[in-house]
């Protein structure tokens, strides 16, 4: 069986703490900076970070089209925070013009960016997710989007609970989402130190996908 070479896109983020996580889920892990080494890899994972940053850099490297290209063509990939923005298909961004980010349409879904407040408002919960056993998962929320609206492909798979602070974050808030081989989550799993689940959850993914490759 392949082992799954998964990459993460070291423009800016949390690039090492993803690495670490995917490597102790069992795939290779590498940072990807150039077309050259995203067409290598089987999975890509998208930090967080700031998301306007992003969309610049994206450019520069020119990796924008080669991304979106590989992610229309199915490569599954994981987004942490604004990971999430970036593979969303729309995001709301208070009428700037022209739009600050330029989101790669790998997941059906509407996306507010800061939706939880500034960093000051950064919190943390636990989380039930569907698919990942064991018990909840410890979430880290900083300057976190929130998901406005998803597609009829799209799965949640996680939700925050009910707003005990009454601080006015939706129903919508803080999911985890998947649509095919493509998973988002607007908190940050690679902070939270000896628990891969989310990771191995996306590993397992990529392997499907390499799996069903080699029986083709």
């Amino acid at each position: 069986m392949t082992k799954p070479l998964i990459g993460v896109l070291a423009l800016q983020g949390g690039v090492a703490e993803h690495l670490a996580a995917l490597e102790r889920s069992g795939a290779d892990a590498r940072p990807v900076r150039r077309p050259e080494e995203l067409a290598a890899v089987h999975g890509i994972v998208v930090p967080g970070g700031e998301s306007t940053t992003m969309t610049r850099l994206l450019d520069t490297f020119e990796l924008y089209e080669p991304l979106r290209e590989r992610l229309a063509a199915g490569l599954p990939a994981y987004g942490s925070c604004a990971g999430m923005i970036m593979l969303s298909g729309e995001v709301l961004d208070e009428g700037r013009k022209p739009p600050a980010v330029r989101p790669l349409g790998a997941l059906d879904i509407v996306v507010r960016r800061n939706a939880f407040g500034r960093q000051v408002d950064s919190f943390e919960t636990d989380l039930d997710f569907a698919g990942i056993p064991d018990g909840p998962v410890h979430a880290v929320f900083i300057r976190a989007p929130w998901v406005e609206k998803v597609g009829a492909d799209v799965e949640v798979l996680a939700t925050v609970p009910d707003d005990p602070d009454n601080t006015g974050r939706n129903e919508a808030a803080g999911r985890m989402v998947q649509q095919g081989p493509v998973l988002a989550t607007s908190f940050h799993p690679e902070l939270v130190g000896g628990d891969e689940r989310v990771h191995r959850y996306f590993v397992k993914i990529v392997q499907a996908r390499l799996n069903t490759a080699a029986q083709a």
